[in-house]
């Protein structure tokens, strides 16, 4: 069996379409008890902030410039 740190090197050397393959399956794995009521209603949320996106009504702004945003909220 290999170590972690074998382990992590292999993963990391794989190309990138496969680590998202690879780290999306082991996030599954990790998911159990999952309520489908808020599967559900997080799944809903998330295609109604994509269409908003899709539609230009809400425009989305880089993840840095949003962390600045909370940051100044907090002060």
């Amino acid at each position: 069996m290999l170590s972690i740190d074998q382990l992590m090197t292999e993963a990391l050397s794989l190309p990138s379409a496969l680590r998202a393959i690879l780290a999306e399956k082991l996030v599954e794995s990790l998911e159990f008890d999952v309520d489908e009521t808020i599967q559900t209603l997080w799944s809903t949320e998330a295609k109604k902030r994509r269409d908003e996106i899709r539609s230009r009504a809400v425009l989305p702004i880089p993840g840095e410039e949003a962390l600045v945003q909370i940051s100044d909220l907090k002060s």
